[in-house]
């Protein structure tokens, strides 16, 4: 065989490795520290989190962190839990099994204060 027909041989192998390893389920991307400004790297469960965070201060269970006050305010709570819907009816089996426990509790939760913050008018 020549050298020539060799390298062929070699590419060919390797070709046929990447494409077995693209053939695999992809990975999530590695967890990544902080950055200089002290922020995490956004994911889908942080993102998911945000907003959970953000409900919580408009049900008023969470000091908004401008103020320091909490303050109810049931529209944009509700609005905010409706977005967190839309999201799990949207990547409904897009998701891994974490996130979506993730997303599923925090609206149970959520929906539950939000039906309680109603109840104490």
């Amino acid at each position: 065989m020549s050298d020539e027909q060799k390298k062929d041989v070699e590419v060919t192998d390797q070709s046929a490795e990447e494409s077995d390893k693209a053939d695999e389920a992809p990975q999530s991307p590695p967890e990544q520290p902080a950055d200089d400004a002290g922020t995490m790297p956004l994911d889908f469960a942080t993102f998911v989190v945000s907003l959970g965070e953000s409900a919580w201060v408009h049900l008023g269970l969470v000091p908004n962190p401008m103020t320091g006050e909490k303050k109810v305010e049931r529209a944009a709570a509700k609005q905010t839990i409706d977005i967190l819907g839309i999201l799990e009816d949207k990547t409904k089996g897009n998701l891994n099994e974490e996130e979506e426990k993730l997303l599923s509790s925090l609206l149970y939760t959520l929906r539950m204060h939000y039906v309680q913050s109603g109840n104490a008018d």
